[in-house]
């Protein structure tokens, strides 16, 4: 029986592993931008759009980004404020994280994959579920995350992988 067990969960260690490689491979050779910088730069807090200027910023020269990424300070692919995807009825109901910003990096302290859910110093996150996909070549147990107020959607924070220098939305559930 232990022998069975054994065999299983190596099998399982030895899958899981060859789908993270294959996933990062995949984000390598795909289209989204592969930030390679020594020490990653951690941009500052995205600004409010102004008024008419709802559509998504996008790289000039560059096809349409596959997930949303930060570059010299430029937040490209972010929604338009005026998504009905981000209307929440009640912003901020579980209450409103605190250090967000880019002094404050944290490791994710556990994580259920099924749920969306992520837990970081302070309080717990679910990603959003059109931008889970996003995730897919993250390390949950060994990338830098940072948190941002998204400034276009009320309720809503912006979970910005350093190594991958890409961000998801998600709603904060509480401490």
């Amino acid at each position: 029986m232990r022998t069975h067990f054994a065999v299983a969960l190596s099998t399982l260690l030895m899958v899981s592993q060859a789908m993270q490689l294959s996933a990062q491979a995949r984000h390598e050779g795909g289209s989204r931008p592969s930030p390679v910088r020594p020490s990653p730069v951690i941009p500052h807090e995205p600004m409010a759009r102004e008024p008419g200027h709802t559509a998504p910023l996008a790289e000039p020269g560059r096809p349409p980004a596959t997930a949303p990424y930060v570059r010299d300070g430029h937040w490209y692919g972010h929604a338009a404020p005026d998504d009905p995807r981000f209307h929440l009825d009640h912003p901020f109901q579980s209450g409103h994280f605190g250090l967000v910003g880019p002094s404050h990096r944290y490791a994710v302290s556990r994580f259920d994959l099924a749920a969306r859910h992520i837990w970081l110093p302070g309080g717990m996150f679910e990603i959003a579920d059109w931008d889970w996909p996003v995730t897919t070549p993250w390390c949950w147990t060994c990338d830098q995350f940072v948190v941002y107020l998204d400034p276009d959607h009320p309720g809503w924070y912006l979970v910005y992988d350093v190594r991958m220098g890409e961000y998801v939305h998600a709603e904060f559930l509480g401490g």
